[in-house]
């Protein structure tokens, strides 16, 4: 007989370092980074100081009418909290733990009225991560294997950090760095993203990818630009130079840039419609975050939509809950690592304390283990706090 979901509880993590937004001082993810808050000067030094932090994580815990329990982590904290345990939980308690597809569709249609994106995508990722977490467990095999299985023996990683030099000598194919300068900081800050990406170069070799990361900061005349003028140095990509909303200035982009460097995008964005969207703008790769853009079953819609237009899905990031979607799936011939250690200078668990048994990438290689669910268990030693209880 197949279980049914009794219980639906939503948790957040206060602290030492198991939000990834939430790094502190001297971390290399709250540095000097162009962001759309860049054209006020008082918001550049620090990502901290308009707010990257302020959600913090969100941890949704599914028990089975068998025993069995199933969880996942995005981001979201407690306003996420409130609505999966106020609002969706309806529609997953005393559900099959097989209708996922179900529940995610009422979950996505009852907040129509207040969602669509952002938070409330957030708060439906983690309900879905969840539900195949718990799947997977109550049928003792990985969730790749409910996915259809795989498509290659191991994953192939880029690393995303500081150091695009020392993530080639650990054995990554290639190096993406954050973009330190927008547009407000003029042709010196462009001269200065210039010589970063010129000394990589010159410290990494000609066979080395480097790639920049835009986090939504630039227009269409400034990307230009540095796309052009990058395209010398061999620049792979830039990614997430506009902001998400901005389809048109995509498709500008796309037409103004040098085909020898790749137009990025996606991190950013949820559900099919909206990167049905981007899809028609002509970007090069779209990276969804699976635990932003409505979990594992809007990713696969995603996934089939982007492979009607011949364009490869890189997700961003996520650890286990990209790993196993990537392994599946022939058009992902690579996939990101988070660079989590404060220099970016070692290779160490993205969601570390939170998680145990969490993979990481060896020469820039992994294996997804086999273990039932995505494989990983909550750490009992970092503690969890339930905002909103329901009687």
């Amino acid at each position: 007989m197949t279980p049914t979901i009794t219980s639906v509880r939503a948790y957040t993590v206060s602290g030492g370092g198991a939000d990834y937004h939430d790094q502190g001082t001297g971390h290399w993810i709250d540095d000097h980074i162009a962001t759309p808050m860049s054209i006020y000067p008082e918001y550049r030094k620090s990502r901290q100081s308009f707010g990257l932090n302020v959600l913090g994580t969100l941890v949704v815990v599914l028990e089975a009418s068998d025993g069995t329990t199933g969880f996942a982590v995005t981001t979201g904290g407690e306003p996420a909290a409130f609505i999966v345990e106020n609002h969706l939980s309806r529609f997953v308690e005393g559900a099959a733990v097989t209708n996922i597809e179900r529940i995610w569709d009422q979950m996505y249609r009852s907040t129509l009225f207040y969602g669509r994106r952002g938070l409330v995508l957030n708060a439906i990722s983690g309900v879905d991560l969840a539900l195949y977490d718990l799947l997977g467990k109550v049928r003792g095999e990985p969730v790749y294997a409910t996915l259809g299985g795989t498509v290659r023996d191991e994953l192939t990683f880029y690393a995303t950090g500081a150091r695009p030099d020392v993530a080639k000598s650990l054995g990554f194919v290639g190096g993406k760095m954050p973009l330190h300068h927008g547009p407000a900081e003029g042709q010196q800050g462009m001269a200065a993203n210039l010589d970063l990406l010129g000394r990589m170069r010159d410290a990494t070799g000609d066979d080395f990818w480097l790639m920049y990361d835009c986090w939504m900061s630039l227009d269409v005349d400034y990307a230009t630009r540095l796309a052009h003028a990058a395209a010398e140095l061999g620049l792979k990509w830039i990614e997430e130079p506009l902001p998400p909303d901005d389809y048109w200035g995509h498709a500008e982009l796309r037409r103004r840039m040098p085909s020898t460097v790749l137009l990025t995008s996606g991190e950013h964005e949820a559900t099919r419609w909206g990167f049905r969207q981007l899809l028609e703008t002509g970007v090069d790769i779209i990276q969804p975050d699976v635990g932003w853009c409505g979990g594992l079953t809007e990713l696969l819609k995603i996934s089939a939509l982007a492979d009607a237009h011949g364009t490869p899905v890189v997700p961003h990031g996520s650890s286990v809950y990209s790993y196993h979607f990537v392994v599946t799936r022939p058009g992902s011939q690579f996939t990101e690592f988070l660079m989590m250690a404060p220099d970016a200078g070692e290779v160490v668990p993205m969601f570390s304390p939170l998680l145990l048994g969490e993979p990481v990438p060896e020469s820039g290689r992994l294996t997804v283990p086999d273990r039932p669910g995505f494989g990983v268990e909550l750490n009992p030693d970092v503690p969890l706090h339930r905002p909103y209880t329901r009687t």
